[in-house]
């Protein structure tokens, strides 16, 4: 059962379902644009501050607005970040202007203020205009950043128990996880609602200081405590980095006082407020054109000072996000270099695993039968995270390998829950590809463990590319072993074939599935190969590609399986040093040289013996009951990467197989791909020896 369900399930290569939402759709159907300095500081993980743009197109007069949004700009580079200023033109949302565009911005008469429920109409119109703290707060996110810095928050207006006016700032900040960097609410806001409304959607909010007290945008003051604080931008950055790491999908507010020497005296600006409602009441001004209009009269009333206040704390808000964003950089290159407490020593070579990573949705059917004819059958739906690379990386992980790994996923609705996911692993060379859609794979398997259907799109696999690969010859170069599956295109495993027979690399490829399994066969590529790990149907399909003879038809008694097994592997020990064959129930079959009853597993062990001869060997898999697996898609990967960890601990040949054979028999019993059970005490030496064993079975192949 373990073969049949490991070739149709566990090798998959999948692709995201193209079901995202309609925001999603949005800005990765050409209508965003990343400029090319914000675009690269994101590839290079440098930190990034995301800007909005309704201050510059309704919260300030030309060129005042301009002259601000310049020197925000400026303030934030001096700071150490990339300022990324989001507006809308002709149609287009930008991610980062040019100066010309926000002089556009700033110049033009009829812009739109953008929050979410604008962006349909604004781009199908093809008009310009200026984000809110939501609409960028949206756009930030799928751009990647996770800072935002803005002058201040919309919320719950006055008399909102009454006219549920309440911006959807509050709404997006619930759902849309990046850190908004602000003066608190504004402080013609009902603020006490406000911070109820936060905490009703799940918001956590810090005051920046040594202070609880949130700040009312102008005044220090506003009456209200913060649920929290964090003294400075350290505290601040591990807060966002927490908050991001347990993918909750909502944001952080951390709220920055103004500066006490530019603060207007707090009840002078409330008795204008007063004075300002009044007079938007009479005029029947409402919704979103309320702010600016009272903004606009608080500045008269004030005599300028509110004016002053604003543009300070603006300023003061991009120097602290700019200083929070330096500081969540810093922590997620050091984690990603591995230089947090308890990580191993990044000097050591590591292994590489070049591969893919999905999202796998499985559909079990809770009856025998499977109803067609669009009717829904009563089953039970699991995500879980998956992709042979990533598998395998995983599955070393935690056999204490730490391989780096290498591959592709898109910045979408599920980045954030594979990071997650995959924290215990070195993902630092992992490519993130805006207007990429993370590989995501859907199964419908029957009550007894068959796939009925599968459903997969496995564009994104073509991102791991040879010149990704490059940038990362160093590591390969001093890897113990590298390890790629078949999602990988051809010209990147060809490559990988050249660096091995360059450098001697010790290179091992999971064929992944029957129609991937032969891609470094159809050249002498892969004669630079060290093993390979096929199936019996894969096996089948490389020595099609080869030209060589093969039976029509697989055998499924086990002797003739072995026998079936060793015919198909021998041509191909020419070249490789170990063929191993996983045989699902039957166990896995090793094919090698030989030399005292042991077949090699390190390359050159042999190699000035004469009497080693080929052999292959037999070893049971441990016995599990049909009742007792839960999950197939990660044995075949676990067995894998527990023989590989063996070798790389320097075990003998036995050793190294009975641990992948324990670490397949947990992931069985999982419903995870890779049992988080597994780990350096349950899959071992010492647990190998504690067990009694099968004699391994060995065949001459000459």
């Amino acid at each position: 059962m373990i073969r049949k369900i490991t070739f149709s399930m566990g090798r998959h290569v999948s692709s995201m379902a193209r079901g995202a939402t309609q925001v999603r759709r949005l800005l990765h159907g050409g209508y965003v644009r990343i400029h090319p300095s914000v675009q690269e500081a994101l590839v290079e993980g440098r930190p990034v501050v995301a800007l909005e743009s309704t201050i510059i197109t309704h919260g300030m007069a030309y060129p005042l607005n301009l002259s601000m949004a310049r020197e925000v700009e400026e303030i934030v580079r001096t700071n150490g970040a990339v300022p990324a200023t989001v507006g809308i033109l002709r149609g287009q949302i930008h991610v980062g202007l040019t100066d010309e565009e926000l002089e556009f911005l700033a110049s033009s008469k009829n812009t739109v203020k953008v929050s979410r429920r604008d962006f349909p109409f604004v781009l199908s119109q093809g008009l310009s205009g200026g984000t809110t703290v939501s609409g960028t707060m949206i756009a930030a996110h799928k751009a990647g950043i996770p800072v935002f810095v803005t002058g201040g928050i919309g919320g719950v207006h006055r008399d909102g128990e009454n006219t549920l006016d309440v911006s959807a700032d509050l709404t997006e900040l619930g759902r849309t996880p990046v850190a908004v960097v602000s003066a608190g609410a504004k402080s013609i806001l009902d603020i006490g609602r406000t911070l109820e409304y936060l905490e009703t959607q799940g918001v956590c909010v810090a005051a920046f200081g040594e202070s609880r007290e949130f700040p009312a945008f102008f005044s220090h003051q506003s009456g209200f405590q913060a649920p929290y604080n964090v003294q400075d931008e350290e505290e601040a950055a591990k807060l966002i980095d927490s908050a991001l790491g347990l993918g909750l999908s909502s944001g952080v507010l951390i709220a920055v006082p103004c500066p006490q020497e530019q603060a207007a005296e707090g009840q002078a600006i409330e008795e204008a407020i007063q004075q300002a409602l009044s007079q938007a009441r009479s005029k029947g001004i409402r919704g979103k054109e309320v702010t600016p209009f009272l903004l606009q009269k608080l500045t008269e009333l004030t005599d300028g000072k509110s004016l002053d206040s604003n543009l300070a704390l603006i300023q003061n808000n991009a120097r602290v996000g700019s200083c929070i964003a330096v500081a969540l950089s810093k922590l997620q290159k050091a984690r990603r270099n591995g230089n947090q407490p308890g990580r191993r020593d990044m000097t050591t070579p590591k292994p590489v695993v070049i591969g893919g990573i999905n999202v796998d949705f499985i559909a079990k059917a809770q009856n025998s039968e499977i109803l067609g004819g669009g009717q829904t059958n009563a089953g039970r739906v699991r995500r879980t995270f998956g992709g042979v690379g990533r598998n395998l990386a995983d599955c070393l992980s935690r056999l204490g390998q730490a391989p780096l790994l290498l591959s592709a996923v898109g910045k979408d609705e599920h980045l954030e829950s594979v990071l997650h996911y995959c924290h215990h692993m070195d993902m630092s060379g992992v490519l993130q590809l805006e207007g990429r859609s993370t590989a995501t794979y859907c199964a419908v398997v029957t009550s007894a463990g068959e796939l009925s259907v599968g459903l997969g799109d496995m564009d994104i696999h073509h991102q791991i590319t040879e010149q990704y690969v490059f940038q990362f010859k160093e590591n390969l170069c001093q890897a113990p072993l590298v390890c790629i599956d078949g999602n990988v295109p051809l010209s990147t495993i060809q490559y990988i074939c050249q660096l091995a027979r360059e450098h001697q690399l010790a290179v091992c490829y999971e064929p992944t599935d029957e129609n991937k399994a032969s891609k470094p066969f159809l050249s002498d590529s892969w004669k630079a190969l060290t093993y390979i790990s096929p199936n019996l149907q894969e096996l089948r399909a490389i020595n099609r590609t080869l030209g060589n003879p093969m039976p029509a038809e697989l055998p499924s008694r086990l002797e003739d399986v072995v026998q079936a097994a060793v015919a198909l592997a021998c041509p191909l020990l020419a070249h490789l040093h170990c063929v191993v064959v996983t045989l699902g129930a039957h166990g896995v079959l090793l094919c090698g040289k030989s030399l005292g009853g042991s077949i090699s597993l390190y390359p050159g062990a042999h190699q000035q013996a004469a009497a080693a001869r080929l052999c292959a060997a037999h070893y049971p898999a441990i016995p599990i009951s049909r009742e007792e697996i839960v999950n197939v898609s990660g044995a075949g990967d676990s067995l894998m990467a527990g023989i590989l960890a063996g070798m790389l601990a320097k075990h003998d040949t036995g050793t190294c197989v009975r641990m992948g054979l324990l670490a397949a028999s947990l992931s069985l019993r999982s419903y995870e791909p890779i049992s988080p059970e597994i780990s350096t005490s349950s899959v071992s030496q010492e647990q190998v020896r504690s067990r009694s064993w099968p004699e391994a079975k060995v065949w001459k192949m000459e």
